[in-house]
């Protein structure tokens, strides 16, 4: 039997899911973030990105995702997502790993946890 391929991990590797069903891996380091947002890793065009994150504290913003939905895991800790709609602010308690928030196209979104965790995000480009 072969030595199979080593796993890899979604803290430090992100996926590029493409409209062939094929997945880029995408490295994740100090500027993943910032080249991200610049467009250097692509348009993200009919593609999803799945990322972790993880965290601790209030998110310090909102942000929105105008090209489609985003998928939000709770892999630990607990959460409440807030959502800002058209009714006004909606939170979305996500309390048990497995539970997820839906954030609909164009939805501006924030998150404040309630215990320290990770998410896994399948976020539209």
């Amino acid at each position: 039997m072969s030595q199979g391929q080593a796993a890899l991990n979604a803290t430090t590797t992100c996926l590029r899911l493409k409209p062939d069903g094929m997945a880029d891996k995408l490295p994740v380091g100090p500027d993943f973030l910032p080249d991200l947002i610049a467009g250097k890793l692509g348009d993200f065009h009919h593609e999803y990105l799945v990322t972790t994150f993880s965290f601790d504290q209030n998110w310090s913003s909102w942000e929105i995702h105008p090209n489609g939905d985003e998928v939000v895991f709770l892999l630990g800790g607990a959460v409440d997502f807030i959502l800002y709609t058209a009714e006004g602010e909606q939170i979305i308690e996500v309390r048990r790993p497995g539970d997820y928030a839906l954030v609909p196209k164009g939805t501006w979104h924030t998150a404040n946890p309630l215990q320290p965790g990770m998410m896994l995000l399948i976020t539209a480009g």
